[in-house]
Parts: structure tokens; sequence; C-alpha cells
């Protein structure tokens, strides 16, 4: 049976949380390389609860110090198509200090596998995750347009670098389609111990919404179906309806029925918590949700004139050029756009909805 916990936390007193994360789900460090992956997705404050918040790094980086690890690399591959700016988010976002000098730009360094050929015949994916041997994921509880939530599964997507993350969301080519493109970058390493970041989680069209909440919590499991189920669950969404978490058991990775899953603490939903537009209703097997997902491939992106500034920052990082400045406003053309929302994640206004 899997374990999750669910512990009171502030990101004053977060080491409490990850020491006893460290206690239910051991791990033997010594002498070992270690990998310690935040949810780094662009350049952003920390503030903004965009990314995992740097006092929850800086405890695990510190508890991993003392438990003897041979090295430590601290690293992701933020959402961007440019290799230069992996340095520039973590510097910005407080996470470069936060890494106590274990920071490496793993996306410098990359090695080619073998991957599901329905979508790509091989990937390359940071060298740094291939040589770990362990890897400790800190994802952030946030809700995602796409995949409905990100958490434990979904934060593996960074493990590619570059623009090959745009290129899975062309490839896949449909929302329910990238749920099972994300389970499959994610069994290429399945990580050790999951700690979640949910003392602020994010609501709303994540997974860059002004949206936050406060939860005070830090969740903790070494199973990543069964810590995604339990944050499912607290944003008041059933598990078995998100095809990723269907898809993560079918491949035995987990099981999302939290009737197998031992929890350390409360479980509670949240009341009142605001999902993005999908609604966790991506139930591949019913003819009604398959109606929806259709309609939701159909939405396209819309600027904001009030927030949008019209820097081209959406355009530069369209995987398939559907986005084009007209007016000082981006135009999408809804005959190329696949509704991967790379330009939602990647603007720096938050001012890109899909409608």
């Amino acid at each position: 049976m899997s374990k999750v916990m669910i512990h009171p936390a502030t990101y004053e007193n977060v080491h409490q949380a990850v020491d006893l994360a460290f206690e239910l789900f051991p791990l033997k460090l010594r002498d070992k390389k270690v990998l310690i992956k935040p949810n780094v997705l662009r350049a952003s404050e920390a503030k903004e609860g965009i990314v995992t918040n740097p006092a929850v790094l800086s405890a695990v980086v510190g508890k991993v110090e003392i438990m003897g690890a041979a090295s430590i690399v601290v690293g992701d591959n933020p959402g961007l198509f440019s290799y230069g700016a992996n340095e520039e988010s973590f510097i910005k976002t407080g996470l470069m200090e936060a890494s106590r000098g274990h920071y490496q730009n793993i996306g410098n360094d990359s090695v080619k596998v073998a991957f599901n050929a329905e979508f790509l015949p091989a990937v390359s994916i940071s060298r740094a995750v291939m040589e770990a041997d362990i890897i400790i994921s800190l994802p952030k509880f946030k809700t995602h347009g796409l995949t409905v939530m990100t958490g434990a599964i979904k934060n593996s997507y960074g493990i590619l670098p570059g623009a090959l993350k745009a290129m899975l969301h062309k490839a896949a080519g449909s929302p329910e389609r990238f749920h099972e493109v994300v389970v499959d970058v994610f069994r290429l390493r399945v990580p050790d111990l999951f700690i979640v970041d949910a003392v602020v989680g994010m609501e709303g069209n994540g997974p860059a919404s002004p949206n936050l909440r406060n939860i005070g919590l830090v969740l903790a499991s070494d199973n990543a179906v069964a810590v995604d189920a339990v944050i499912a669950t607290m944003m008041g969404c059933e598990p078995g309806r998100l095809r990723f978490l269907q898809k993560a058991k079918e491949a035995g990775l987990g099981d999302c029925d939290l009737k197998t899953v031992e929890i350390i603490g409360e479980l509670k939903r949240l009341p009142g918590f605001k999902l993005p537009p999908l609604g966790g209703e991506a139930l591949l097997r019913n003819e009604s949700m398959q109606s929806m997902i259709h309609n939701r491939t159909i939405l396209r992106p819309q600027a904001d004139p009030a927030r949008c500034t019209g820097c081209g920052t959406c355009v530069d990082h369209c995987p398939v050029s559907a986005l084009a400045i007209n007016g000082n406003l981006p135009q999408v053309d809804a005959g190329i756009c696949i509704a991967c929302f790379c330009c939602q994640e990647m603007c720096p206004e938050k001012a890109i909805a899909l409608k």
C-alpha cells in the first residue's frame, strides 16, 4: 500500500515537514549522486507562486547535504526554447540561492533514449537525470489548463531540455493525447521521492495563474500516482477521471484509488477550489466526455488587452507558428493552433487564456 504524508507547514518552518518526509520515506543517500528537481516553469518572482518556493528547495538541499550524498545537482529545464534562460529562471525565482551552490544547467548536456513511437521514436533527456542514483522531485501544488493539475507526474516533464517539450506538445496533437505523453516522459526515469510545495498553491487557469491559494501544507510520497490522487482530491477532482492518472495506473506505476493509499495526516477537500475550464472531465471511454474534449480542443488563445504588452513572447514560443502580432496583440491562426498552452505558460504578463 502506498503512503502519502500531509503535514502542516509554513515557509518559515517547512524544514520540519521535510525532515518528517525523509523519516517516512527513507533514502540511502550516502555516497550517492542525487538530483533535486524543483518545478521551474519560467523566470518569475517567488511570490507569484509559479515555481517551487525557495524555502522548500533550501530545506531539502540542506537535508540531503547532512545525509552524506557524494554529489548533489539542483536543476530543471524551464519551459523555454532558449537554454540560456535556465540560469536566469533560477536567479529570478530565488532558487539559485536556495540551491546552496549545487545548481547546474542540466539543459546543456543530454542523452537520447527510446520513446513511444506513436509520438516520437526517441527523445533527449538531461544527462544528469540518467546519471543520478537518486532523484528527489519537488512539485508545486498547481492547476494546469491542459492536464487539470500539475503535480508529481507532470513535474517530470522538465527532464526534457529546450524545445523538445513543445515538440511533444505538437506530436500529441490533442489534450487527451498529451495526458499520455506526460506519463510516457515520467516513465523514462521515475523519481525516488516526491515532496510537494502546497504551502501556497495555485487555482484557476494554471500553471501561471494569478489566483493563489493559501493551503499551508507539504505533501510527500515515494509514489507519484498516490500523491497526485491526493492533490486531485484536495482540488475537488475525482482522480479516476484524469487520463494521465488512468494511464499511469494501467502502466503499473501506482493506484489512484485512495482506498489503496495510506494517508498520514488529514485529507480535506479545499472548499470552492477553482479548477481550469476542463474541470477534470477527461474520461476518454465516456462518449459525452469525448465530445467535451473535442470542444476543448477547438478553444484558441486570446490575449487580454488590459494585460498584454505585445512583447511577442507567445509568438516566439509557439511550436507550430500559429501566432502573429497584429495591432499590438497576438492573433491566432485557428487552423494551425494545437491548443498546447505553450503561449499561456510563457506569457510574462499572464495575459493569455484559451477561450
